[in-house]
């Protein structure tokens, strides 16, 4: 948590945002997809192995991006555990209203994690961070209307998405707040802005304003995670007031921490390919150092980590890291936080 507001620490922080879930870390759990997005006991044991298997300084129980839109309506196939989720049709058009119903967060694919995090803060709460996972409103539009409606229209009718941002914002903001009730020390903002589907002015002009005002109104640390080369954006991310940005290895980590600026701390960039899937111990190590001596402030995976994973290179990350002291920097204080 220190890490994440760029306090000073005494050694590098580990962690991620995204799923750590590969098929070989499920056997070791003997919990396995897809019954753990949606059994909240078996969620809570999978997320929990973050930090007895890996030895990360978070949990995190909500491995796919799928469950505001899937209890927003989205019909569903939840995979199996060489498969991650995936929606089987966007279900709007854009000139269509936006029903958010009055159950959201009761529906079995919102209370499921909810449920998950109260275990996860009640049975590790104190030791590591528990950290949830919201998605925003450009990924939500993504799911419901379909990238190509969504991303059309916001050349034809740009008007009309504002509205619909504006009106999906309103489920992150209240799965944000229902993870907090439920013992969330922090969130993960996803928002698919990448630089294929999204240009930095279509950032600047549509998300910045609604990521700015998601940090006001969620009451933790955010943590923003873009895929993709998002060196063209961070100038605009880093004045949204989130406190994290989690970046992938498209961009440099030398760059990520001179974009990011003195107040915006860093987590991930570590590849999941050329590193997680496919490096040598010795490589993973010396990927872990140079992170930290880039001023990276958690160190981890860029993304979701691929399925076919080795765990024990995300296990050997954690320890390269945690072996190492961070370097000194100036002090810096980031956004406030709930008691």
């Amino acid at each position: 948590m220190r890490s994440l507001r760029r306090h000073p620490v005494p050694r590098p922080a580990v962690g991620s945002a995204t799923s750590i879930v590969t098929s070989d870390l499920m056997e070791a759990v003997g919990v396995f997809f897809p019954e753990a997005h949606l059994d909240a006991a078996k969620m809570a044991a999978l997320a929990a192995a973050g930090h007895t298997q890996l030895g990360m300084d978070n949990v995190m129980p909500l491995f796919s991006v799928w469950h505001e839109s899937a209890a927003l309506g989205c019909p569903m196939d939840w995979g199996d555990r060489s498969r991650m989720p995936d929606s089987r049709g966007a279900i709007h058009a854009i000139d269509d209203p936006i029903d958010i119903p009055a159950d959201l967060l009761t529906r079995p694919e919102t209370r499921v994690p909810l449920e998950a995090i109260a275990a996860l803060r009640r049975d590790l709460g104190g030791r590591v961070a528990v950290v949830g996972k919201v998605f925003g409103p450009w990924t939500l539009g993504y799911h419901l209307f379909g990238v190509e409606e969504f991303l059309v229209n916001t050349l034809l009718k740009p008007d009309r998405v504002r509205i619909v941002l504006d009106r999906l914002k309103e489920v992150t903001v209240a799965f944000a707040l229902a993870q907090i009730e439920a013992g969330a020390d922090a969130l993960c903002l996803g928002d698919h802005a990448t630089r294929d589907l999204c240009s930095p002015e279509a950032y600047r002009d549509f998300l910045q304003p609604i990521h700015r005002e998601l940090a006001e109104r969620i009451p933790c640390p955010l943590i923003l995670h873009i895929c993709g080369d998002t060196s063209d954006r961070l100038v605009y991310i880093r004045d949204t007031q989130v406190a994290c940005f989690h970046f992938d290895s498209k961009v440099p980590a030398a760059s990520a921490r001179r974009l990011a600026g003195e107040r915006l701390s860093l987590m991930g960039g570590t590849s999941n390919i050329a590193i997680i899937r496919n490096a040598l111990e010795g490589q993973v190590r010396a990927e872990a150092l140079e992170k930290v001596a880039e001023g990276i402030e958690v160190i981890g995976p860029e993304c979701a980590v691929p399925l076919d994973a080795p765990w024990k290179n995300l296990r050997a990350l954690s320890q390269a890291a945690r072996g190492r002291r961070q370097p000194p920097r100036p002090f810096s204080p980031g956004p406030a936080t709930r008691a």
